[in-house]
C-alpha cells in the first residue's frame, strides 16, 4: 500500500493481492497517527484494476469514514466501474441516498475580490461578482465566477488536474489547475462563458456552451 500526496486529498493505492480485513490493517496504519488531520478530507483509493473495485472502494470508504470521520472517498478519476450493471447500481445508489442529502462542499460568496484580497476555499468555490486584477482565489476544487475574472484563480490545490475553472467574462492574470499553470492567456473577443480545464498535459480553455462538457453525462453525479 503506498500513499500519494498530502494534507486532506491523499491517494492510497492499495495492493489489489490483499484480502479486505489485511487493507484495512493496512490503511489503521497510515491513518491512526494523521487523524486529526483528515476530517472531512476527501480521500481517493485506487484499487488497480481489480474485480468488484467500486464495492470495495465503497466498504473501505465506510470504513475510513466511521473510524477517521473522512469527509468522502473516491476512486480515482478515470476509473469507473466496468460495467453497465455496476453504473446501474452506483446510480441507484446515488439517487436514493446522498445525492440529496449532502452536506455542501462549496464555499459560495457574493460581492467583489479586490486587489491585495485572498481567498481560500477547501473544496469548490463560487463567486457572485468579480475577482478583480490583483485579487487571488485558491480552491481545492472547481471555481465558478458569475461575473469577471480578471485576477489570480488557482483551482484542484494542490494536485487535482480534473478541477476546472468557469467564468462569465474570461479574463484571468493567471491561472493554475492541479500542477498546470497558464498566464498571459489571450482575451476572449467577446464576453462569452468560458471556461478552463487540463487537457492532453496543458491548461485549455473553450466556450463553456458550445463545449458543454458535462453533456454526456446519463444522469447527475456528486462532484
Amino acid at each position: 500500500m503506498q500513499i500519494k500526496g498530502i494534507g486532506s486529498s491523499p491517494t492510497i493505492v492499495l495492493d489489489p493481492g490483499l484480502p479486505i480485513e489485511d487493507l484495512k490493517q493496512e490503511l489503521r496504519r497510515i491513518f491512526d497517527p494523521i487523524r486529526d488531520s483528515c476530517v472531512d478530507g476527501n480521500i481517493v483509493l485506487d484499487p488497480g484494476d481489480r474485480p468488484g473495485r467500486g464495492d470495495l472502494v465503497r466498504e473501505l470508504g465506510a470504513f475510513l469514514k466511521a473510524h477517521y470521520r473522512v469527509g468522502t472517498v473516491t476512486e480515482p478519476p478515470g476509473k469507473p466501474e466496468a460495467t453497465a450493471a455496476a453504473r446501474e447500481r452506483q446510480r441507484l445508489r446515488e439517487m436514493d441516498g446522498g445525492l440529496f442529502h449532502r452536506t455542501s462542499d462549496v464555499l459560495m460568496m457574493t460581492g467583489l475580490v479586490r486587489s491585495g484580497q485572498k481567498i481560500n476555499a477547501k473544496k469548490h468555490f463560487l463567486l457572485l461578482g468579480d475577482l478583480n486584477p490583483g485579487g487571488e482565489v485558491i480552491a481545492g476544487g472547481d471555481i465558478l465566477i458569475l461575473g469577471s475574472l480578471r485576477g489570480k484563480a488557482i483551482a484542484g490545490h494542490p494536485d487535482n488536474d480534473h478541477a476546472l475553472i468557469l467564468a462569465l467574462d474570461f479574463r484571468p492574470t493567471q491561472i493554475q489547475i492541479g500542477g498546470f499553470v497558464a498566464a498571459g492567456l489571450p482575451p476572449s473577443k467577446a464576453k462569452t462563458t468560458e471556461f478552463a480545464q487540463v487537457h492532453n498535459g496543458a491548461i485549455v480553455v473553450d466556450d463553456y456552451i458550445k463545449a458543454n462538457p458535462f453533456a454526456g453525462r446519463p444522469w447527475p453525479e456528486v462532484r
